[in-house]
């Protein structure tokens, strides 16, 4: 259960990466996936038991932030298309 927290952070991460560019994205998702990462495992208490679980909680961060990204891009491409035709 303490796997959502994580989670809703990176996608919110994603949400945000998705209106930058270039190497901006790539930079600040790395960093604020490591910052993010470890919030949610302090948040949920998961240091208290062992801090492997930074082992987890970052790239839950990060690939949840990359999908939240892509799926972002993608929603976009095809309402834009749309909106064209």
């Amino acid at each position: 259960m303490n796997e959502w927290f994580p989670i809703a952070m990176g996608a919110a991460l994603g949400l945000i990466l998705g209106y930058a560019t270039g190497r901006l994205r790539v930079m600040a998702g790395i960093v604020l996936s490591v910052v993010l990462g470890i919030c949610a495992t302090v948040a949920t208490g998961e240091w208290r038991i062992s801090w492997a679980f930074l082992l987890i909680d970052i790239p839950l961060v990060a690939v949840s932030a990359v999908i939240t990204d892509l799926l972002g891009r993608r929603l976009r491409s095809v309402t834009s298309r749309h909106a064209e035709g």
